[in-house]
């Protein structure tokens, strides 16, 4: 089990997960930018085709969000690989 980062909320940047910088949440988001450039896509056309903010898609591929599994669900389908796969490409 991961353990819980320490950080801080650092001012204008919201929603910063407690989990922020955590090892996991890093090789998720890694995995995710990896998709996306194979993809082909910049962070804006994934969050547009995924219908969530281009904000939250780079917070999530720098590991500062603890991604919901409805988002991760939508990110992954835009990208046209299934949570597995996302999940085994980060080695978790």
């Amino acid at each position: 089990m991961a353990r819980k980062a320490s950080y801080r909320n650092h001012p204008g940047v919201p929603n910063l997960s407690s989990y922020r910088q955590d090892p996991i949440l890093i090789a998720l988001g890694q995995a995710i930018r990896r998709a996306r450039l194979d993809a082909e896509l910049s962070q804006e056309e994934l969050a547009h085709r995924a219908e969530i903010d281009r904000s939250h898609v780079g917070r999530i591929e720098r590991g500062d969000n603890n991604v919901a599994v409805m988002t991760l669900a939508k990110i992954a389908a835009v990208l046209g690989v299934s949570i597995t796969e996302l999940m085994q490409d980060a080695e978790l």
